[in-house]
């Protein structure tokens, strides 16, 4: 079981995310709150696995308290404003994910899967303007050290597309494009698909016309 701790300001947000994951059977919400204090002190005394935690929220916000909980907890940044400064400071704090309100209910579920088993998730609309952002960086390892059908996957995920989105673009079973970007991660020493498609923008497997 995931346990999952909601920081917003607002208890409308905190409801409706609490009824989505709650409706999950290996995800259970431990508890609620409005503000970043509340959140730094609640997640240090219920260690729970993940937290979603809002950006502007009062006494602390939520760079703030990502930096703070990060080196012991999985952060999932959840906002309304998916400014590029929010997208770079937060993941340089270390959360695991990014996702803007407006992703929808089955991202936010993937994006607490995702952080639970050390992976990243980060909305579609997001990942392709962070990663465009390190397009001008080398890349040690160019695509040849990969298979086609791995360039076929790293190209959809550096696109922002989920698993299960690449599996039916692609005709693949789920379990064939997880086997994939595994495989991509070894091969490239990355530790989740972020990185991993942050060497596609990097390596120019993906450009900016893509």
């Amino acid at each position: 079981m995931i346990t999952v701790l909601i920081a917003d300001d607002q208890e409308m947000v905190r409801v409706g995310f609490r009824m989505i994951l709650e409706k999950q059977p290996d995800i259970t919400v431990v508890a609620d709150v409005p503000d970043g204090v509340a959140a730094v002190r609640t997640a240090r005394e219920l260690e729970p696995d993940v937290c979603l935690l809002d950006i502007r929220m009062p006494g602390l916000d939520g760079l703030e308290v990502t930096r703070r909980l990060a080196p012991t907890s999985k952060i999932v940044v959840v906002t309304t404003f998916d400014l590029d400064e929010y997208v770079h400071t937060a993941l340089e704090n270390g959360a695991s994910g990014f996702l803007t309100k407006d992703a929808g209910p089955a991202l936010l579920v993937e994006s607490v899967r995702a952080a639970a088993r050390g992976d990243a998730l980060i909305s579609p609309g997001v990942t392709v303007r962070l990663l465009a952002h390190f397009a001008r960086r080398g890349s040690g390892t160019g695509p040849d050290a990969l298979t086609a059908r791995e360039r076929d996957v790293v190209r959809e995920a550096a696109r922002g597309l989920t698993n299960q989105e690449i599996a039916a673009r692609l005709h693949l079973s789920l379990s064939t494009v997880k086997t994939h970007l595994a495989s991509v991660q070894t091969k490239l020493g990355t530790r989740n698909r972020v990185e991993v498609a942050s060497w596609a923008w990097r390596s120019g497997l993906v450009g900016r016309d893509d």
